[in-house]
């Protein structure tokens, strides 16, 4: 079985976050995807933030 690292969580965070960005842009809400986008960008030197700004918008979609 293979070991998660840190650098491989934070690879995976990064790569989940470009994915809800292009999702975000194919279902016409161009600036969610803009913020994930730039989420994921940060998300090299901050990590987690790409995971905090998608769940943020997932809560505020809901709750609209």
């Amino acid at each position: 079985m293979t070991n998660v690292n840190s650098r491989t969580a934070n690879k995976l965070s990064i790569i989940s976050t470009l994915i809800d960005s292009a999702l975000a842009f194919r279902r016409g809400r161009p600036k969610s995807g803009l913020l994930l986008l730039g989420a994921a960008v940060l998300s090299s030197r901050i990590p987690g933030i790409g995971t905090a700004v998608s769940v943020l918008l997932r809560l505020v979609r809901r709750l609209r």
